[in-house]
């Protein structure tokens, strides 16, 4: 797997062990980097994943030693308390676009800010990453999505929310006019200067999400029919989306032959990666096998990385 990138976003169908390749990889660059694994699921897992409690608060997981001159940090993505921080900050300068530029009352107002925009706490979420990528304190991130229909939405989201922001600009181009008109002159306000932080907002998302030089997609499938699908979808949608992917995992790969099921399986998975890497030449593939116990916890991260990281 390609790591020379400094974000890397893992995504595929539910179920197919996202977190656990997220989480390991996540491990393997601590050893030299200091690293950051980040969830935007909203059913965060890598708490399991890691066997430690994480949350919305950056978490040390493992300091820099002697041996490892990296380290690792942990963040479990509260979306909806970032959009709820998000509107308590702003909720002055919404109040005065909805004031100046429509007809509702102060009671309208009111109720319309109580309504959230579909969307946005996600796109709040994704601004927590581009603070963190900003802030430069890491030299990795690893980014553990939701499942491939959330995760498709949520990458689209910048381009919505621009839109949302184009429409609140052109009311705000009206109430300029208007003041313009007969006052003279326009002064800019607070109003302004939030639609300008916004539309920098969306356009530092969609510029770390597009920039190939350092953001990579690493797409996570098992090698079965209904995933070969899906796992076309998204890669068909993340090219539109002019994001890059290079690597495809394929997890819990069957290899045991000790039984007729085993075989059985086992001739099923080949067909299937034999079709996957067909279908979806110009890939790098990595292939982790099945395992016989549960993967939780640092040592047994450790264990797939092998197969990750030949």
């Amino acid at each position: 797997m390609d790591t020379d990138r400094k974000i890397l976003f893992f995504g595929g169908k539910g179920g197919v062990g996202k977190t656990t390749v997220a989480s390991a990889t996540a491990l393997h660059l601590s050893r030299q980097y200091r690293t950051i694994l980040i969830s935007t699921d909203p059913a965060h897992s890598i708490s399991s994943s890691l066997d430690r409690i994480i949350g919305n608060e950056i978490t040390c997981i493992r300091e820099a030693t002697a041996s490892t001159k990296g380290s690792l940090f942990a963040l479990e993505i509260d979306a909806e308390k970032a959009y709820r921080h998000f509107r308590d900050r702003y909720e002055p300068e919404l109040k005065m676009i909805m004031d100046t530029s429509t007809h509702f009352d102060d009671e309208d107002i009111d109720l319309f800010m109580k309504i959230p925009m579909p969307g946005i706490d996600e796109v709040m979420g994704f601004n927590v990453i581009a603070d963190l990528v900003s802030e430069a304190s890491y030299e990795r991130y690893v980014i553990d999505t939701a499942p491939t229909g959330h995760v498709l939405r949520l990458l689209a989201l910048p381009d919505i929310f621009d839109e949302w922001i184009k429409a609140l600009a052109q009311l705000r181009w009206k109430y300029r006019y208007m003041v313009t008109r007969f006052a003279g002159e326009y002064k800019e306000d607070n109003a302004d200067d939030f639609l300008l932080s916004m539309k920098k907002s969306v356009n530092r998302i969609r510029r770390m999400l597009n920039d190939q030089q350092q953001t990579a997609f690493v797409a996570v499938a098992c090698p079965e029919g209904m995933v070969v699908e899906e796992t076309g979808m998204l890669l068909r949608h993340l090219c539109d989306l002019h994001i890059h992917v290079g690597d495809i995992v394929l997890n819990n790969v069957a290899t045991s032959e000790g039984c007729q099921f085993c075989r059985n399986r086992k001739a099923m998975h080949e067909h299937y990666i034999h079709l996957m890497e067909e279908v979806f030449d110009g890939y790098r593939f990595s292939f982790v096998p099945l395992q016989d116990k549960e993967i939780k916890g640092m040592e047994a991260l450790d264990s797939i990385n092998s197969y990750l990281f030949p």
